[in-house]
């Protein structure tokens, strides 16, 4: 009984934990990762972000790579190794934490591949078991996870609740996403309840519906059946990236500063030349925000229709 009870509690806390997932790099997933959390942030929502990634893009998109801040993943390595609570950075944005990622991550592979030898498969529940101690002070928690990395992808997904899977209609997104259709049936040997929140087309313009459809097509034929889906994508603007990236500013952030900016023709009157921020800002920032509104409502959703086999359970009990 005392171990069902903590199994509950353990569940309950992870209740609302994402993993931003695809075996392929460049689909998104550090982009969708930091601009849902700021701008639920924004919104009022307290959220944490965890970086599973060695290369921290996270740091980049928030800007305090360099800083303070940035321990370059070594708490993160420090409590999977002994167990003890993570411990966030905060305010990296107001209602915003960060679990930084980094170098220091390096040395986790191995570390899982030698508990894996030795405990079996549930030795990925760790990242969860590090995490629920501290998850009861967020709303929402991403896991930023890294291409190309079984380990640490079965690291998130041993831990998550959701999986959200961003996307490419490309050839290599749909075939990293395949790969992770395969460890997201592993996982749900140790994590029963881990569930495909849905999966979002990342980087494809907003017209191409023929290739929208083919795209959407082997998503199905990924997860075995109808499979859910956003309605939004998140469109491609390549000059939006690289000012988020140059910047350090989320795409909402992006927005607000674009209109802020004086006009092209006052800079040419006055001789004053700046590097300007593209207008494309706002149209990305309204992906996001209708993102947002699909994510929250999917998890309202599958709230909702969790609570009344919860309760026949207490019943039967």
């Amino acid at each position: 009984m005392a171990r069902r009870t903590r199994t509950g509690q353990r569940e309950a806390a992870l209740a609302r934990v994402i993993a931003v997932v695809n075996d392929k790099g460049g689909v998104g997933k550090t982009s969708i990762a930091a601009n849902l959390g700021g701008q639920f942030a924004g919104a009022g929502h307290r959220c944490l972000l965890v970086d599973l990634n060695r290369q921290a893009n996270l740091a980049d998109d928030l800007g305090y790579r360099g800083t303070d801040i940035d321990d370059e993943g070594a708490g993160l390595l420090a409590s999977v190794l002994t167990g003890t609570p993570l411990v966030p950075a905060r305010d990296v944005r107001p209602q915003l934490d960060v679990v930084c990622g980094g170098t220091r991550l390096e040395d986790l592979t191995p570390v899982m591949v030698s508990r894996l030898q030795h405990h079996g498969r549930e030795s990925f529940r760790v990242l969860g078991d590090v995490l629920a101690p501290v998850s009861a002070g967020y709303d929402l928690i991403f896991i930023d996870c890294p291409p190309e990395s079984t380990i640490l992808t079965d690291l998130a997904l041993g831990s998550a609740r959701w999986v959200l899977m961003p996307t490419k209609s490309d050839l290599g997104g749909l075939l990293g996403m395949t790969l992770v259709a395969e460890r997201f049936a592993l996982a749900r040997g140790i994590n029963a309840r881990l569930g495909l929140l849905g999966v979002v087309l990342f980087a494809t313009g907003t017209r191409a519906r023929a290739i929208h459809g083919e795209a959407l097509a082997a998503i199905d034929d990924a997860f075995g059946g109808t499979s859910p889906r956003f309605e939004t994508s998140i469109r491609h603007a390549e000059r939006t990236a690289q000012d988020a990236r140059r910047l350090g500013k989320l795409a909402h952030e992006l927005e607000v500063a674009a209109a802020a900016q004086p006009a092209w023709w006052e800079e040419l009157r006055s001789g004053t030349r700046t590097t300007r921020i593209s207008e494309t800002a706002s149209g990305v920032a309204e992906d996001y925000r209708a993102l947002g509104v699909e994510v929250l409502s999917a998890l309202e959703a599958a709230e909702t229709a969790e609570k009344p086999r919860t309760r026949r359970r207490g019943a039967k009990a």
